[in-house]
């Protein structure tokens, strides 16, 4: 086997490999682990002050290692059928998500050297969170998550667009029965709709309330109203799992010729 195929093999989580394969599938996946457990523990002050040369030791070493993985999966992609063409191939890979989430998982270090705002430099060290999201590559489940969001994505749009247009039709009426009596904090439509959104999602922060008789009647019915209506979104995603994990067929033997029947069950 050549040294490309080789490598697209071992990179490839869905080809079927040997030994090597699994060997370098359970060192990536542990340090995406350790990687995520570093973010945590450096964020306690006390640790961080003690082993922040540690931290920043093995900052340093996944820096490498995910930028060295990135580039050997750029270059043997072409091992792909659906990538075979060197140039088109490549770029195809490179604007993935997948792609892109390894690219954001080592990319923000580079750019700490480059004279920016410090306030920036956050940013990018938030932006390694991105290396937990190279899980998504090693997850069947997440697989199935982006089945099912695809097969229902028309109802899943329409329920967000009519708890929208309920959202915009509360705030509107809310307003205009709170204005008066609190002008400061309805002030405005837009300012009203974080309103709607506490009461719908039921969460209620309490910072912004209705103190009328009648903004206090509708806030309680726009806060029923809004359990019954969240639950859209939720029943057509619980019903696309079900369907997506009873999609498997069962397999059955023909009682006559002894061959495999497949039925859907």
């Amino acid at each position: 086997m050549k040294f490309r195929r080789r490598l697209y093999v071992t990179l490839e989580p869905n080809e079927k490999g040997g030994l090597l394969e699994i060997i370098f599938e359970v060192v990536l996946i542990v340090i995406i682990v350790l990687n995520i457990l570093a973010i945590v523990l450096d964020s306690v002050k006390e640790i961080d002050h003690q082993y922040k040369n540690v931290f920043e030791k093995f900052n340093m070493f996944s820096v490498i290692f995910f930028t060295v993985e990135y580039m050997a999966r750029v270059y043997s992609i072409v091992e792909r059928p659906r990538n075979s063409d060197p140039v088109k191939g490549r770029l195809k890979f490179i604007i993935s998500p997948i792609a892109i989430v390894d690219l954001l998982a080592f990319v923000p270090f580079y750019l700490t050297f480059l004279p920016i705002d410090l306030r920036f430099l956050r940013i990018f060290r938030l932006m390694a969170i991105f290396r937990m999201l190279k899980f998504a590559r090693y997850l069947h489940a997440l697989g199935i998550f982006k089945r099912v969001l695809y097969d229902r994505k028309e109802q899943l749009i329409l329920s967000f667009f009519f708890i929208l247009f309920i959202l915009v039709t509360i705030s509107f009426i809310m307003f205009y029965t709170e204005h008066e009596a609190q002008p400061e904090k309805f002030s405005s439509i837009p300012a009203t709709m974080w309103w709607g959104i506490a009461t719908l999602t039921t969460v209620g922060y309490g910072d912004i309330v209705p103190i009328t008789t009648l903004g206090k009647f509708l806030g309680g019915l726009f806060a029923i109203a809004g359990v019954g209506l969240l639950a859209l979104p939720a029943g057509i995603l619980s019903s696309g799992f079900y369907e997506a994990m009873h999609r498997n067929r069962a397999i059955q033997k023909c009682p006559h010729c002894g061959k495999e029947i497949h039925e859907e069950e």
